[in-house]
């Protein structure tokens, strides 16, 4: 480790702090139905809207419709991208002359985008053509993110409303969180990657000659307006199979420092949001704590071992850090930066190749994963799914003290934690139960590229991946496969919304109850002691649920490199 690293770390850390009380200023009026400084603009737009699903910004749904809702749009969103997808070879915009994608692989990409998680099991150049990408890919990114940030905001309004019957309404949020936040944002960054030297073109592929004479085929498209909502929107999937090592999707360290930014931005500020609404912006700053605090502990781990190095090739006689996989154009620090940003943010990009990561530096992406990726996480999933760890960590301090628990007023009973544990196990369930499967089946362990803990390392980290959403990949496993897409797509569906039907029962749960007032045995909730408490209970949760899967890989591994073995 450099200090010239840990400086670039700490002004991304900076960076990113200075933004979370505009952009949650921001969001805050937006979904609170205030005017901004877009709304002569785009109010019309946002009414025409309203009129043509039929329903209208004064109208409040009850937490089943507005999950109902939100279920059957997602839906339509799959079937439509798939369909794009098996009709891709007769559609327009394909000049390199795509033709249909297989339909195991078309179902895997649906669920994928629909559900946030952007896994491809496909090199985006050679498969889909420009209108799959623009109309398929590119509007999941968009309405993917906004489904999630959504869900979020409906969880916030349960803990700040009383005796009510509803939590907001879907449509509404939807519409809003797309026009007022989502575009606005990606326009000037469209602009700023294309003048960073991001293509943005319909124009065909182009055929060079190399300096040997040879001829070469470089891909080229709409690139930087997908990279845009790719990493504001936490999607994660490439234009390219390279992804945000490819050149043109990340040319250079302004490129990166931005892309990382974004990543974060949405996430973080939506603590913000959740204090604002709630009426205690300090409520919104503990929860922030305490992601930074995983952040923090997550970067240092992984820094630390990719800087070390590779004990095997250390006994060779070759000192240095691990840069196998990695773009000299950001090195260490930032490879290392990058892996634990995307994997805490549910995003899946990638500038850096996580299979190519020492073993404890590629066991930092699984945990946060494995956590359920609530280190600012997704944007709206990582928050909904760091309030189910608020909801069971206020019930343990509930226990301890002898008294009801209770959060911002709101006495936390049984419907709630069951929902919030029901929610945090569905996880370990979809990337446990199909990784143990894929590790003795055949078909399944033929795509598997290195053998012991390492090849079972690529396999847990595919599902873990799956089922958080994630979307980034130990590049060493053969995905496309008819195994690997109908397990991958169960598990993409199972962590999106095995997460967010409890998560908007107990925000209905919870606008019903009234608000109680804090008295002298109130535990506090915006200081430090609730922080270490919740970070506790995060890390005991996943330990205890991943512990295991993790010494099978990772930790083997490592403890063989050190003896001198390898797999």
């Amino acid at each position: 480790m450099t200090l010239n690293g840990w400086i670039q770390i700490l002004l991304y850390c900076g960076i990113l702090l200075l933004l979370v009380k505009p952009l949650g200023g921001y969001m805050h009026r937006v979904f609170s139905g205030d005017r901004t400084l877009l709304s002569s603009m785009l109010v019309p737009i946002e009414r025409g809207l309203y009129r043509l699903a039929g329903t209208s910004e004064k109208e409040e749904q009850h937490w089943a419709v507005y999950a109902t809702g939100m279920l059957l749009f997602n839906l339509a969103g799959l079937l439509v991208l798939y369909a794009l997808q098996r009709l891709q070879g007769v559609l327009p915009y394909n000049p390199a002359g795509m033709t249909a994608v297989d339909p195991q692989l078309a179902f895997n990409t649906a669920a994928s985008f629909v559900t946030n998680t952007n896994w491809q099991n496909y090199g985006g150049e050679s498969t889909m053509s420009y209108l799959v990408q623009m109309a398929g890919l590119t509007v999941q990114n968009f309405v993917s993110a906004a489904t999630g940030i959504a869900i979020a905001i409906a969880l916030i309004r349960g803990f700040a409303r009383a005796s009510g019957k509803s939590i907001g309404n879907f449509w509404v949020d939807l519409t809003r969180c797309t026009l007022y936040v989502l575009l606005p944002l990606c326009i000037p960054l469209t602009l700023v990657y294309v003048w960073l030297g991001v293509p943005q073109t319909l124009g065909p592929y182009v055929d060079a000659t190399t300096l040997e004479g040879a001829k070469q085929t470089i891909a080229l498209g709409p690139v930087a307006s997908q990279i845009a909502i790719k990493m504001l929107g936490t999607n994660g999937g490439g234009f390219f199979n390279a992804n945000a090592a490819h050149p043109f999707e990340n040319p250079d360290a302004i490129s990166n420092l931005i892309q990382m930014l974004t990543i974060f931005a949405l996430g973080a500020g939506l603590t913000n949001v959740f204090g604002r609404m709630v009426g205690n912006q300090r409520q919104g700053w503990a929860i922030l704590s305490s992601m930074g605090v995983l952040f923090v502990a997550g970067v240092a781990v992984c820094y630390w071992a990719e800087a070390a190095g590779n004990p095997l090739v250390h006994a060779l006689g070759i000192d240095g850090g691990n840069m196998e996989g990695k773009e000299t154009r950001f090195g260490i620090a930032l490879s290392a930066l990058f892996a634990v940003i995307t994997t805490s943010a549910s995003c899946g990009a990638v500038n850096a190749m996580h299979d190519s990561f020492t073993a404890l530096g590629g066991m930092i992406p699984l945990i946060n994963m494995q956590l359920g990726e609530v280190i600012v996480g997704g944007v709206g999933a990582g928050f909904y799914g760091i309030l189910m760890f608020v909801v069971v960590a206020v019930f343990v301090a509930g226990l301890m003290v002898g008294r009801t628990p209770e959060y911002l007023g709101k006495k936390i009973e049984a419907k709630e934690v069951k929902m919030a544990m029901l929610a945090i196990l569905c996880l370990p369930l979809a990337m446990l139960i199909f990784t143990a499967i894929a590790v003795v089946l055949p078909s399944a362990v033929a795509s598997m590229a290195n053998a012991g803990p390492h090849g079972f390392s690529e396999v847990l980290y595919a599902y873990t991946s799956s089922a958080a959403n994630n979307g980034s990949a130990f590049g060493g496993l053969t995905g496309n496969t008819p195994w690997y897409n109908l397990t991958g797509a169960i598990g993409m569906l199972m962590g999106r919304f095995l997460v967010i039907i409890p998560a908007l029962a107990i925000a209905g749960s919870l606008a019903a109850k009234k608000t109680v007032p804090a008295s002298a045995g109130t535990f506090p909730t915006d200081g430090t002691l609730f922080v270490g408490l919740l970070v506790g209970v995060i890390i005991i949760v996943g330990g205890l649920t991943f512990f295991p899967s993790l010494a099978v890989g990772p930790i083997v591994e490592h403890l063989a490199m050190i003896h001198g073995q390898t797999f």
